[in-house]
């Protein structure tokens, strides 16, 4: 007698990652109806880059961001999604400070101060995160009510060791998420006065690293990247950017980018090292858009994506 049960389940180990929402629609077809549906667990993470201290919308007048943006229209969003789904990441890739007077006269203490009245989950830093020195944002970590990650930025020398790690896990509805972060080399774009003696560690190596450790070790169900390496160098495509990392990657589910101010409406699609997907994705600058994207996953793990930015 065939077990029927069984050959169901045996079907959906073959559902590894696919990706939009086309993909959601062919699922469907390999449950028959005289079966019980699984359960399926759903995880959303919304993310921003490069907001640059802009804590208010736009000028009506902006030729070209008129009205968009701000802190208290980001918050209102970032609500309405939770209360759509609880198991919701709200992270950020980087260069929270910079841009408007609120730095230059509060010095990132507002910046964080809002960012932790939405209850963003976890941060990385980019270059402009230094623009008040090492010891600046090192002041200003107490008003932030969440945890920085960088992978490749040895802090052990500098004020920041043991407060930035390279990692971190999350668990939502039984999902494991574990999240490491990647920055941009310092040299030539920060002063070194200002980052001291943090040591800058190669991103493609690290980036191999983190992953095995997040899945073979950590036993993550979703790894993603914080990055701040850029989004992709058009005059210099062997420089390691977001699409060179997701390249030669394993284990990476999504890699949410910065620095660039790369506009994606959707998440770019890339094959790793392994010819599985990665998603990669970045929403501009200055907190005019939300990136979106959804995870959804069977009782088996397998799991299926489709990503939006959202303008705010």
């Amino acid at each position: 007698m065939v077990d029927l049960k069984t050959n169901s389940m045996d079907r959906r180990k073959f559902i590894k990652q696919t990706s939009a929402a086309a993909s959601i629609v062919g699922l469907g077809g390999l449950t028959l109806p005289s079966f019980t549906p699984k359960k399926k667990k759903h995880i959303t993470i919304l993310h921003t880059n490069d907001t640059h201290s802009h804590i208010e919308p736009f000028e009506a007048d902006h030729y070209r961001f008129a009205n968009k943006g701000g802190v208290a229209r980001r918050a209102t969003l970032v609500n309405n999604i939770r209360l759509e789904n609880p198991n919701t990441l709200l992270l950020d890739a980087g260069d929270i400070f910079q841009g408007t007077p609120y730095f230059n006269y509060f010095g990132g203490e507002l910046e964080f101060k809002l960012m932790s009245m939405l209850k963003y989950d976890l941060a990385t830093l980019g270059n402009h995160d230094f623009d008040n020195s090492i010891d600046g944002f090192y002041k200003q970590l107490p008003k932030a009510n969440f945890n920085f990650v960088s992978a490749n930025y040895d802090f052990s020398n500098t004020i920041l060791d043991e407060h930035v790690k390279p990692y971190q896990t999350f668990i939502k509805d039984g999902i494991k998420i574990g999240v490491f972060g990647l920055g941009i080399k310092l040299q030539g774009l920060v002063d070194p006065k200002m980052y001291k003696e943090t040591r800058y560690l190669d991103p493609l190596e690290i980036s191999q690293d983190m992953s095995r450790i997040l899945k073979e070790d950590e036993q993550c169900d979703l790894i993603i990247c914080l990055s701040h390496l850029g989004y992709y160098y058009k005059n210099n495509p062997q420089k390691v950017s977001d699409l060179v990392i997701a390249k030669a990657s394993k284990n990476i589910d999504l890699i949410i980018g910065g620095h660039t101010h790369t506009f994606l409406p959707k998440p770019t699609l890339v094959k790793n090292s392994e010819d599985q997907q990665v998603l990669v994705n970045q929403v501009g600058c200055f907190g005019i858009n939300v990136g979106r994207v959804d995870f959804y996953f069977d009782e088996d793990n397998g799991k299926i994506s489709q990503g939006k930015t959202i303008l705010v």
